[in-house]
């Protein structure tokens, strides 16, 4: 076959860089959200009256709907036939359920008010809270994996477009974390939309219901700019593995390699006619299933989130109590000092935020540089170094201050420095795992939704790991956070290791003159 011909195929049926770009602005009405809860709903839970120890039962949510949500959303999202198309329909779902769980939370004080709450007991606020908070954090879980499979699908088996894709998935990200991050940290929200005062909401309630507004407004625009891009063609068992690009005519030949390509395909399509409709069993069927480049990614997956987790939970709490020397309970002056570490906290959330967003722009000059698995390792070992960084910060806190007033310059910078460092790190976490899973399920034949599901199982089941064993583990070595910041610094560090012993390297990139996308390619 003429290499001008195949390079034509290729130029005119390949997704422009900037239809891609649209398709992961999604992300920043998902990242919005999170990070509106990340700086406010904690607060919010205590105001309501639901005790600071049953607070972090409350976020075991996320990672136990994310558990149970993606895998299924995935599986059933590779086989749906939809008119239109595979992803779009549970994106467009996903955001539905955000918006009426960013309802709920919002006026769930109005509500328990509404059914007999008082001012000074809100049972059926607490309720309602509770109950919007799952349906978000399963909104969130409904809404990312589709989103990370419709990139997938987008880009098929190149692996540079795939590491760009999820690049920008990330920057997106990195967007949807500053401006959340910046309406959580502002305080006047509830002036611009004064009608959110109410009988039963206060200030704060108002402030916070505020700034969900807003979210519901940049989750809508996102998704309609997302699922508005680009069209996804009705997928049928006999199509899945059509050829995505067409002879130029019927009468052109074809050469022995183009002929093997199309007899395989063939062969694979009878295979899948045999495929009976997808049920929970056939989920675990495929789990079990995957190939075993995929069980290496899920293992070194789960080390790396194994230390994100520690200090993405309790880094607010870490500068607060460890860096300030405050306490959120205790006298006035420690109290305050609390506060301000939180605040501080959450500047520093910032800072990493822009980071992240700014490495996330390298990611993929980075990789092709120094290859995934060798940036991936690197970026572990940052992780690592920086968590222990943690103890040396909180060290120099007990030694240089004196009780009670804020910490000396020189250790307020230490802590900012370690903030916006960590955005490195995790602009790789964001994306480097995604494409490896991208390129790995495309070489086996594996769904990209299905893919992505069980990757994120990787993600949540540290979570809850963390979640749950972080407080004992803390207890167990007198209290404070740096116990499990010192475990999450072996973590990083046994990651980095495994990615460079165990995962095995992807597959070289495919040729540009490739004229065939991955098999779960539903664009025409």
């Amino acid at each position: 076959m003429d290499r001008n011909l195949r390079m034509g195929r290729r130029v005119k049926h390949e997704v422009p860089l900037r239809t891609v770009a649209r398709v992961a602005s999604v992300a920043t009405g998902v990242q919005f959200g999170w990070a509106l809860q990340l700086s406010l709903l904690t607060p919010y839970v205590q105001v309501l009256g639901i005790p600071h120890t049953w607070a972090s039962y409350i976020w075991l949510c996320g990672p136990i709907s994310g558990m149970l949500v993606q895998p299924i959303v995935g599986y059933y999202s590779d086989r749906c036939d939809s008119q239109w198309g595979r992803r779009r329909p549970f994106i467009v779902i996903g955001s539905c359920f955000v918006v009426c769980a960013v309802l709920l939370i919002g006026f769930s004080e109005d509500l328990g008010y509404l059914f007999g709450d008082s001012h000074t007991s809100r049972p059926r606020a607490i309720i309602v809270f509770i109950l919007g908070f799952w349906i978000l954090d399963l909104a969130n879980n409904l809404l990312q994996g589709p989103c990370r499979a419709l990139l997938a699908d987008l880009t098929g088996r190149n692996q540079r477009r795939t590491r760009s894709a999820n690049a920008l998935f990330s920057l997106f990200m990195a967007v949807g974390n500053v401006l959340g991050f910046a309406a959580g940290s502002y305080s006047k929200w509830y002036k611009l939309l004064p009608f959110t005062r109410t009988v039963a909401c206060d200030v704060n309630c108002a402030n916070l219901k505020s700034a969900f507004f807003i979210a519901i407004i940049v989750t809508i625009t996102a998704t309609i700019l997302s699922i508005s891009s680009v069209p996804e063609r009705r997928w049928s068992p006999l199509s899945e593995r059509k050829p995505i690009i067409p002879a130029p005519c019927a009468s052109a030949p074809q050469d022995a390699k183009a002929e093997a390509i199309a007899k395989a395909g063939d062969v694979q399509d009878d295979d899948d006619e045999e495929l009976s409709e997808a049920f929970i069993w056939e989920l675990f069927t495929a789990f079990w299933d995957l190939p075993h480049s995929m069980w290496y990614l899920l293992l070194v997956t789960a080390l790396t989130w194994i230390a994100w987790f520690p200090f993405l939970l309790f880094d607010t709490d870490w500068m607060g109590r460890e860096v300030y020397r405050g306490e959120p309970s205790g006298h006035s002056a420690f109290s305050s000092l609390y506060d301000q570490g939180v605040r501080a906290g959450a500047f520093g959330l910032m800072l990493n935020a822009i980071m992240l967003g700014a490495t996330s722009l390298m990611v993929d000059f980075l990789a092709g540089k120094f290859g995934p698995r060798l940036l991936w390792a690197m970026a572990n070992l940052i992780l690592s170094v920086s968590l222990a960084c943690t103890g040396l910060i909180t060290k120099a806190a007990e030694v240089y201050t004196n009780e009670p007033s804020s910490p000396p310059a020189a250790v307020k910078i230490s802590a900012m420095v370690l903030f916006s460092v960590l955005g490195v790190p995790l602009a790789v976490t964001y994306s480097i795992p995604f494409a490896l899973a991208a390129t790995f399920s495309s070489s086996s034949g594996a769904g990209q939704g299905l893919s992505m599901g069980v990757l994120n199982l990787s993600v949540v089941i540290p979570q809850i790991f963390v979640s749950l064993g972080s407080g004992p583990w803390d207890a167990l070595f007198g209290g404070g956070n740096l116990p499990a910041f010192m475990l999450a610094s072996v973590s990083a560090l046994a990651g980095a290791i495994a990615i460079l012993t165990w995962l095995p390297s992807p597959p070289p990139d495919f040729p540009s003159s490739h004229i065939l996308r991955t098999q779960s390619s539903p664009f025409p």
